[in-house]
């Protein structure tokens, strides 16, 4: 009956999208009192010779950004076994707390940023059972050192776990639910999200598991086909679609679904910075991001959070291209 029932849910989510699809002109209701965040990703930053603390302090004190969504790495704060390295979270944590911003916390192997997956080099040659032991003691770390900063205000276990992309050892729905109920058991006052991609996902994994769903958002990208051969691709699907799955994920789950990863920077062949200027403003430019704040403002979601404002702080400071800072600060400071 519930293998049944599953293939039922399934059939009638394909069907309700299909229809949103093909009847384009179908409209969800237009928000306009969006609540805006940014993804932010220390080391992301330093990848692109910023100043990270100072790129951090613009973003919180220039654009007046409240809510963020901090990417860490399992490597980076563990990069000899059993040895944390707090100092730097810690700083971004009370430099948020004090400017009153909060912060959701991506914990776990997979939590963005190429190559995705971010397994020490120690813990390598494990085998999975080892490292997935591993990775539980590390969530438990970070859990027990940050629930009561108050500035958390959700955890995220992985960053889409179900959706096969990047350089990661395995994927795992069984050993996701221990992460999930590791961090409920050490945290029970918080949500935990579980995020999916807004394009290739109807959510149910996500929804199952998590308390809220997170969804991507991506319009213009580039398909990759051979070594450097590819093209751009910009997603067919109209704004009402993610509002269709939305609700269909309240109705059957009685999750909320939010936007925890809206495009706003490039997608090239290569790593963005390592392209031409011109090259990465084939996929993301000012008029793009216009575009996308449109196109998330008609999807009936509420609340979404920017992947790439280390790219928009880059722009200003290292190519005296301050426009898209500049259209993002007036939606946060308002």
């Amino acid at each position: 009956m519930k293998k049944i029932i599953n293939v039922l849910l399934v059939i009638i989510a394909v069907a309700s999208l299909a229809a949103c699809i093909f009847f384009v002109s179908f409209k969800a209701p237009v928000q306009e009192n969006i609540t805006w965040g940014v993804d932010f990703s220390q080391m992301q930053a330093e990848a692109m010779k910023l100043d990270w603390k100072e790129t951090y302090l613009a973003i919180l004190e220039d654009l007046g950004v409240k809510h963020i969504k901090l990417h860490t790495q399992w490597d980076w704060v563990e990069g000899k076994k059993d040895e944390f390295y707090f100092k730097d979270i810690d700083w971004q944590i009370k430099e948020t707390k004090k400017r009153g911003a909060d912060m959701i916390y991506v914990l776990g192997m997979k939590t963005g940023r190429w190559p995705e997956c971010h397994i020490p080099a120690w813990a390598e040659g494990l085998s999975k059972e080892e490292q997935q032991s591993e990775l539980l003691e590390y969530i438990e770390k970070i859990v027990l050192r940050y629930k009561d900063s108050g500035v958390i205000v959700a955890w995220q276990a992985e960053n889409e776990p179900f959706f096969v992309f990047g350089e990661c050892p395995w994927y795992d729905k069984e050993f996701l639910k221990k992460e999930v109920a590791l961090i409920k058991k050490l945290d029970p006052s918080r949500p935990v999200i579980i995020s999916d991609s807004g394009e290739q996902s109807l959510w149910f994994g996500a929804a199952r598991l998590g308390d809220v769903v997170g969804t991507t958002m991506y319009r213009k990208v580039w398909v990759h086909l051979a070594k450097d051969i590819g093209f751009y691709f910009t997603f067919p699907l109209p704004p009402a679609s993610y509002w269709v799955k939305a609700q269909l994920v309240e109705a059957l789950f009685g999750k909320k679904v939010i936007g925890v990863e809206l495009q706003a920077e490039p997608w090239n062949s290569k790593v963005f910075y390592n392209v031409p200027l011109a090259e990465q403003e084939k996929s993301m430019n000012i008029a793009q991001f216009n575009k996308n704040i449109a196109y998330a403002k008609q999807s009936g979601l509420d609340t979404f959070y920017f992947w790439g404002v280390e790219w928009w702080y880059w722009l200003k400071e290292k190519h005296d291209k301050p426009e898209i800072w500049n259209e993002a600060k007036k939606l946060f400071i308002q």
